[in-house]
């Protein structure tokens, strides 16, 4: 990506089912649109990536989210994670899935104010 490339923040805060795909479809039509994507999950959205459980939502005739994610991932959009939100969740360790990376609060902040524009489900 140039400099100039515009810059997209999907933030996913829920683990309701109904919410999990459009912060991943958006992020990987972003990226076909040659738009750089990043997708920060917070608060009960961490929820959604223990291994196997985002592999077990499947709505109407998408993929699974897991499958989704893998997609995703697989296309180079970066999935982060909030690390106080491990906390709040009582998480001191915890097994997520493949690929998502474990960042500061203070990420988050610096996202939004880097982004061109951010959305959250």
């Amino acid at each position: 990506m140039t400099e100039n490339t515009k810059n997209l923040l999907y933030v996913q805060t829920s683990d309701a089912p109904e919410r999990q795909y459009s912060p991943l479809v958006l992020a990987q039509t972003a990226k076909a649109m040659d738009l750089e994507a990043t997708i920060y999950y917070l608060g009960m959205g961490l929820k959604i990536l223990k291994p196997g459980v985002a592999d077990k939502i499947k709505l109407g005739d998408f993929p699974s989210v897991g499958d989704m994610i893998k997609q995703t991932l697989d296309q180079g959009i970066k999935i982060l994670v909030c690390e106080a939100s491990k906390r709040m969740l009582g998480w001191d360790t915890v097994e997520l899935i493949d690929g998502v990376k474990v960042v500061g609060a203070a990420t988050l902040n610096d996202l939004v104010l880097e982004a061109d524009g951010t959305l959250w489900f």
